[in-house]
């Protein structure tokens, strides 16, 4: 009896033993299926390249035109560079990125990883987005490119639900589904400190832009979606301020359903002052005190066509 008892004992032994070593092969072999997944992004974003090292992502850099020489945006050319450039009236021309810093950023990447995700800038402010598609159709699916009508702080956001998704263990092609889904679940206000630059990027006439100098206009523009959009003229800064912030206001109630925003990222950019910049995040703070604020540049890009003193802030909806 003795004998049988420890056979018994033995056996199941055994069974338990096989069925845990079956349990490890299996969740082994679950995580070799997974895809290794890495998230690309471009400049725009306002991610710089030494936190792109700390997120764990790519950051391309957008290159610019300036006086006729190429420059690239945080590798030979800083935020202090550009706005003196600017303000000295130098010629600047954006440049979506170069076909062959794009691909072969991606070669290099596919050694290592098994997937790109690549976010661009959105496709209704640069050309750069569709080229990126066309390209991603030679990579036979290896490369998911993300339409999802960003910029700036918003992208960087869609940048680190990407990476949060990505450890989640979602393949490429789920997270670009994810982001385009929640594509229009963000909304950008920013107010343009002088018309000078609008007025050379021919997005208002020289009548308009003499006009609202001589009356000290501030407009407040808006991107939702795919353009960047007259919102509102106001008088002074500070009206400009309560505009921006009443629209966000308006914007977590009525359009994303969340009055507390406890459902929203929050975010801010400026170009050029930062003292400016945190004097209105505290009282964007006081007024949304539920929020951490997130306080950036605004990208190179959208700062060309704005000029110095601009201050924004944005939101975007929380991926769940």
């Amino acid at each position: 009896k003795p004998y049988f008892q420890g056979f018994s004992f033995f056996f199941t032994y055994g069974i338990l033993c096989i069925s845990g070593e079956k349990n490890t092969k299996d969740r082994t072999r679950k995580r070799e299926s997974m895809s290794k997944v890495i998230v690309v992004t471009d400049s725009n974003s306002g991610i710089t390249q030494s936190q792109s090292k700390e997120l764990g992502v790519v950051v391309l850099p957008m290159p610019f035109y300036i006086d006729d020489k190429m420059y690239y945006e945080d590798i030979d050319l800083t935020q202090e560079q550009f706005y003196e450039k600017l303000t000295q009236g130098g010629e600047i021309k954006t440049s979506m990125p170069l076909v062959g810093d794009v691909t072969d950023k991606w070669d290099e990447l596919l050694k290592e990883y098994d997937e790109i995700v690549y976010i661009p800038m959105s496709s209704g402010l640069s050309s750069s987005c569709e080229t990126a598609l066309m390209l991603a159709q030679d990579y036979e699916g290896r490369v998911e490119v993300v339409n999802n009508q960003r910029i700036s702080v918003t992208q960087r956001q869609s940048v680190l639900d990407a990476k949060m998704l990505v450890e989640q263990g979602k393949s490429a092609t789920e997270i670009k589904e994810i982001l385009e889904k929640n594509k229009f679940e963000s909304s950008i206000y920013i107010m343009v400190d002088t018309l000078e630059y609008l007025k050379k990027g021919g997005r208002i006439t020289p009548a308009a832009a003499a006009l609202g100098t001589l009356l000290k206009l501030k407009p407040v523009l808006q991107i939702q979606g795919e353009k960047l959009d007259a919102f509102a003229k106001a008088r002074t800064v500070k009206q400009a301020k309560s505009i921006m912030i009443e629209s966000m206001k308006n914007d977590f109630e009525k359009r994303f359903q969340s009055p507390d925003g406890k459902k929203m990222h929050l975010e801010m950019a400026y170009t050029h002052d930062l003292e400016a910049a945190e004097a209105f995040k505290e009282e964007v703070q006081a007024a949304f005190p539920n929020n951490e604020i997130v306080l950036n540049p605004l990208s190179l890009s959208v700062s060309c066509h704005i000029g110095p003193g601009a201050l924004a802030i944005a939101c975007s909806k929380v991926i769940e």
